[in-house]
């Protein structure tokens, strides 16, 4: 077979995945907007963000037998987000980005749905 064994993705199981980055996620990544900061300014005691419920739940349901990412390969292109693209992000916030990229590059969501979505949810938490 080549010489390299294959995952059940594109990649070969000894090469890192490469990432060009997104140019959304950028901006969030740039704004750097993370809850210790948000939680402090509103006053909020609780150390995990309201969303990580969320982004547990998320990968917990990606890591079922059907889904369309592979447990092991998902979690192969989150570390090397997390190390390369956004390491500079803190944790759950880095966790955060990895995660939507990868579902970005395989085409579960993309960028103009994810951006409509951030703006409703903007708009939401903002009117009240």
């Amino acid at each position: 077979m080549g010489g390299q064994e294959k995952n059940a993705g594109t990649v070969p199981v000894n090469q890192e995945p490469e990432f060009s980055s997104v140019s959304l996620l950028e901006k969030v990544r740039k704004q750097g907007k993370v809850w210790e900061d948000l939680a402090q300014k509103y006053g909020v005691d609780n150390p995990d963000p309201p969303w990580k419920i969320n982004l547990d739940s998320t990968c917990e349901a990606l890591s079922a037998e059907q889904c369309a990412l592979p447990v092991l390969e998902r979690r192969n292109e989150e570390d090397v987000l997390s190390e390369s693209l956004y390491q500079d992000v803190p944790y759950p916030e880095r966790q955060l980005l990895a995660l939507t990229h990868s579902m970005i590059e395989r085409g579960l969501i993309d960028e103009d749905e994810l951006a409509l979505r951030m703006k409703f949810v903007s708009k939401r938490l903002n009117s009240t």
